[in-house]
């Protein structure tokens, strides 16, 4: 819905669309660069900072062959152990997990620029949950103090991975 005024004039009133009256030139401001000075009058769009999330595209792949990655895992004894467990490229393809991963959209969080910065507000929030928990919770009966014993635990865990999982991210992100 467009802001209106009403104008009288005469005995006779007028309703006004504001939307389409143009801004008075007194009415600008002016943004200056080091080159030049661009005049956008109050009201219009300019030019914007772009947001966190924006940026060139991640290319995902190129990234981990540039951190060869892979080549750490296979140093590290990754890969031999996830073939001793059954969990080979052939297995992989069998069974659809690259697939399953865009559905569940971990592919697509990898790739986008915001996901950064939610890994590590979520890690401060579990990392703060688990102190909270044990200052909070009464201590009167055995069972609240293992009920406090696995919130700061799962806490502890669920943080430290949400925070590294944040750092790999925003590495696999970052261009060269």
């Amino acid at each position: 819905m467009e802001p209106t005024s009403i104008c009288c004039s005469r005995g006779v009133t007028f309703i006004q669309s504001m939307a389409t009256q143009r801004p008075l030139p007194s009415a600008a401001r002016t943004l200056s660069s080091k080159k030049n000075s661009t005049v956008f009058p109050l009201g219009e769009p300019g030019p914007r900072s772009s947001p966190l999330g924006s940026g060139p595209p991640v290319k995902l792949l190129t990234r981990v062959e540039q951190l060869k990655l892979l080549t750490k895992a296979e140093k590290a004894g990754l890969l031999s152990a996830a073939e001793k467990f059954g969990l080979s490229l052939s297995t992989i393809e069998k069974l659809d997990l690259l697939s399953k991963a865009e559905q569940l959209g971990v592919l697509s969080a990898a790739t986008d620029r915001t996901t950064p910065g939610k890994l590590f507000t979520l890690s401060l929030g579990l990392l703060l949950l688990g102190p909270s928990c044990v200052y909070l919770l009464p201590e009167d009966y055995p069972w609240e103090v293992v009920l406090q014993l696995l919130v700061a635990l799962a806490s502890l865990l669920g943080g430290s991975a949400a925070f590294a999982a944040a750092q790999f991210v925003s590495k696999l992100q970052k261009s060269n």
